[in-house]
């Protein structure tokens, strides 16, 4: 053989090597970071999809949302609602060890008991997980809790390795946790890429289908349109709006625009002047069109918000309706109260820069002086919580399709977020949340949320702006993998064509 042939030879299988390693690996660019692997210790979006690739859950969900058996193959509920009883199936973590009961009540427990659980709120009325022999698990509750089941499939509900994560305590978590979930950690390369492996030992049987996924960090969203759309990376998390037709018109990959339960809002500071007057607040609400805002920003891409609770919701209350744009009562109100001229200051992260310009234009046409106060993501957060600030606007999604969390989170100021930070509080809406938590009865129910989501309303708890949905690009080479409105991916089922 000449050199010549030898050389191409060595290319031709250097090139196959290449192909075949790209074909049994996915790539997920998203803006999204993974900073811990603690199932308990965070609740930020990069960390949960990161989650739900590591841990299975008692429950899950099958893609049209149906909750199916998961680590629990059956399970029963007393007539009082007190009691639940799950079978666990058998199972086993990435490491070959068996996962019993016990592991699944020392988890359960950490994310409900733990003080340094970061979102606790789902599992409010757990009195206790109970191992009562290897196989079978009991949950026991202070009151009943209609959402139940479905909290227990959220990102959180994780079962790790008590084992483990006692011979190695917070170790376990740092770069090489032991899964339960369709895959185990490759490696990590934090501020990069979080590198997975299929689980040799996933519970079910001969899946994951894809060997390999890479998470990968790239906060810069041109720079991963562009990985997009020369077949660098093989999902783009989160397109932004104005880079959608051009993306989706890209031979090779496609846009979806997958359901969510995203709702984008204004949020007030009910504890600061002067947004802790209803007088301003009904006045900047009525100062937004909030119809072309969202034209606006999501090209048409999303719905005008009407409630305080997302319309992918049950028990959302389509007839309700927030102030109509209506500048010129808007500006009279600020006149009737005195207020005309009133300052504020409205805190916004970069990625707000187009809605914020939005907003002060129309708020300072009615009367009010608005100046932007530009802060990065960490500082956002921690004037949030401080409630250091007068407005400011963001996003939240529910993980299930049960309001309670998103009530919880967003509106009852008692439930551990002091109302999305907003420090809105009502005390018939308090109520109003733990009675229907407990509420068995479905009419009933929707009832409760309905009242729930007119007193938001009426008091502008916060201004709803619109309803997103997830913007996501997939290579044509990727099928069966969608982003759930819980922010999971749908991995374990997903393919790559060999083309």
């Amino acid at each position: 053989m000449t050199t010549d042939k030898i050389i191409s030879a060595a290319m031709a299988l250097m090139l196959s090597g290449t192909v075949l390693a790209a074909q049994d690996t996915i790539r997920i660019a998203s803006p999204n970071k993974v900073t811990v692997l603690d199932p308990i210790l965070s609740a930020a979006a990069g960390n949960i999809e990161a989650y739900g690739q590591l841990y299975a859950r008692l429950l899950r969900k099958d893609a049209d949302g149906t909750l199916q058996p998961g680590l629990a193959e059956s399970w029963d509920i007393s007539a009082d609602g007190l009691t639940y009883t799950f079978e666990m199936r058998d199972a086993k973590f990435s490491d070959g060890t068996e996962i019993t009961a016990e592991d699944a009540a020392f988890s359960l427990n950490r994310v409900s008991k733990d003080e340094n659980s970061a979102y606790p709120a789902a599992f409010a009325p757990v009195k206790e997980f109970t191992a009562i022999d290897e196989d079978t698990l009991q949950l026991t509750l202070e009151h009943p809790s209609a959402p139940m089941l479905s909290n227990l499939e959220i990102f959180n509900a994780g079962i790790v390795s008590k084992d483990d994560v006692e011979a190695r305590g917070e170790d376990a978590f740092t770069g090489d946790p032991v899964a339960s979930g369709p895959y185990m950690v490759k490696d990590w390369k934090p501020n990069d890429r979080l590198s997975l492996t299929a689980n040799p030992n996933f519970w079910r049987e001969g899946l994951p289908k894809i060997k390999n996924v890479e998470l990968i960090e790239v906060s810069d969203d041109n720079a991963r349109a562009t990985m997009a759309m020369a077949g660098e990376i093989d999902v783009n998390r989160g397109v932004p709006w104005a880079q959608v037709d051009e993306v989706d018109n890209t031979e090779g990959v496609s846009v979806a625009l997958e359901p969510s339960t995203v709702l984008y809002l204004v949020l007030p500071n009910h504890n600061k002047a002067p947004f802790d007057n209803l007088a301003v607040r009904k006045a900047a609400a009525m100062a937004l069109d909030r119809a072309a805002i969202t034209d606006a920003v999501t090209l048409g891409n999303a719905k005008v918000a009407n409630s305080t609770l997302s319309n992918a919701l049950s028990y959302h209350d389509a007839s309700l309706q927030p102030p109509a744009y209506d500048p010129a009562a808007a500006r009279k109100l600020l006149e009737d109260e005195g207020l005309l001229g009133t300052e504020i200051t409205m805190m916004i992260t970069p990625t707000f820069e187009q809605l914020a310009t939005l907003l002060k234009a129309q708020w300072d046409a009615v009367g009010f002086k608005t100046t932007v106060e530009r802060v990065d993501a960490g500082l956002w957060w921690s004037k949030m919580a401080e409630g250091d600030y007068q407005v400011t606007v963001n996003w939240y999604y529910n993980e299930t399709e049960d309001p309670d969390l998103a009530v919880r989170w967003a509106l009852c100021d008692t439930c551990g977020s002091k109302s999305y930070y907003t420090n809105y509080h009502n005390e018939e809406l308090n109520k109003l949340t733990d009675e229907a938590l407990r509420e068995q009865d479905e009419a009933k129910r929707a009832e409760l949320y309905s009242k729930i989501q007119q007193i938001s309303l009426e008091e502008l708890a916060q201004i709803p702006l619109y309803y997103a949905p997830f913007s996501n690009a997939y290579s044509d080479r990727v099928i069966g993998l969608t982003l759930t409105p819980a922010l999971q991916w749908t991995l374990e089922d997903a393919e790559l064509t060999s083309d």
